[in-house]
């Protein structure tokens, strides 16, 4: 048996089953999120059943998923820029603003904000969403919806050409 489950103190009372003090260490926070993408340390979980838990190392195939992404992002704004010539309007409200108001820097900001989401995703890869999903996969889908949103746009751009 261990320590805490029968050890007695001096005084002749049992130690507590848990004797941990503070805030939980092992609960996802900003401070944990922002060390373990500056420091990585770990590939896998230290105790059975955590090898689904997020750590500090990513898979490969991650790096080539973010970098397709930021990719077909980069042609989305192209021809979505093209199209806008042509005389489309922007389906996303808050980049239409962005284009209305501050246009020198809608491409920053379009790639700010996919640049960011997708930090958020590789950093949460292995964590499954409502217990069913792996965030991973909802990556792979994300390549998939743009690689059909830049179909989308080509097909417009070949139509009013």
């Amino acid at each position: 048996m261990g320590i805490a489950a029968d050890a007695v103190e001096g005084e002749g009372r049992a130690l507590s089953p848990d004797r941990r003090f503070g805030p939980d260490r092992r609960r996802l926070s900003w401070r944990s999120f922002l060390q373990g993408g500056f420091t990585p340390r770990r590939r896998g979980g230290r105790r059975e059943g955590e090898g689904e838990a997020p750590v500090d190392w990513h898979e490969p195939h991650l790096l080539f998923l973010s970098v397709t992404i930021l990719l077909l992002s980069v042609a989305d704004a192209f021809l979505t820029l093209t199209l806008l010539m042509l005389g489309a309007t922007e389906a996303n409200p808050f980049l239409a603003f962005i284009l209305n108001e501050h246009p020198k820097v809608f491409a920053l900001v379009k790639m700010a904000f996919t640049g960011g989401g997708l930090l958020v995703l590789v950093a949460v890869a292995r964590a499954r969403v409502f217990s069913v999903i792996r965030v991973s996969t909802i990556m792979q889908w994300l390549l998939l919806a743009y690689a059909a949103l830049i179909f989308y746009e080509w097909s417009l751009l070949h139509t009013n050409v």
